[in-house]
């Protein structure tokens, strides 16, 4: 459950910046459907973490490159991070979105990065298309085996930027979406302590969880 939890909330977290996995030139050569995008980080997941678990247990900062290299590059981080943000953004300067937007993601990859270790080849299952792709925005519908034999469907909401690209914003999962849960959480708290308090507590969160994982490596 773990991994569940890891991949569902790196899916639409925010950054100010994510390593290209992609070269440049071969993002101009052809582009993804949002189908192939989802298949390719399963795929490439399953290369990457297999026979290297221990390896990256004890190197938390190395998993934490792995995951930046393989699945940021295929998010929508900006328009991401203004969904979560909700009407906050408008408050917010330009500079307290960009400090708001790494805080958030590390505090979540930080804290879920580990559960990528449960991952295997095959554990997520690509659905065909249901229906002709839409012009600027799709679903593409997965299944995650869990380990009490059950699937969890996962949708993953995709629209197209300006550069021609397609790029996840949000994910749903048995009909709740992250992207609104996640707002409501920022809306509570920027009520509560102001968006400043909400990006040093983010702050300490992810810089406390990378401790944690790097004094289990040492263990």
């Amino acid at each position: 459950m773990r991994f569940v939890r890891f991949i569902v909330v790196v899916a639409f977290v925010v950054a100010a910046a994510a390593a290209a996995f992609i070269p440049p030139a071969a993002r101009a050569q052809s582009v993804q459907t949002p189908q192939q995008v989802v298949q390719g980080i399963t795929d490439e997941l399953g290369r990457a973490i297999e026979g290297r678990r221990e390896e990256l247990r004890r190197n938390p900062e190395q998993l934490i490159r792995l995951i930046d290299g393989i699945l940021l590059p295929h998010f929508d981080i900006d328009y991401a991070s203004l969904l979560v943000l909700g009407r906050h953004a408008r408050d917010a300067t330009p500079e307290q979105r960009v400090r708001f937007s790494r805080a958030f993601y590390n505090s979540i990859t930080h804290r879920y990065a580990e559960g990528l270790l449960n991952y295997t080849k095959g554990k997520v299952k690509v659905l065909p298309a249901d229906a002709g792709l839409d012009a600027k925005r799709s679903v593409v519908r997965t299944q995650v085996a869990l380990d009490d034999g059950k699937n969890l469907s996962v949708d993953y909401v995709f629209r197209k930027t300006a550069s021609g690209q397609w790029k996840a914003y949000d994910v749903v999962i048995e009909g709740i979406s992250y992207v609104t849960n996640y707002r409501n959480q920022v809306d509570a708290e920027i009520r509560k302590e102001g968006i400043e308090g909400l990006i040093k507590r983010l702050q300490t969160q992810g810089a406390s969880a990378i401790d944690q994982l790097q004094q289990q490596a040492q263990q």
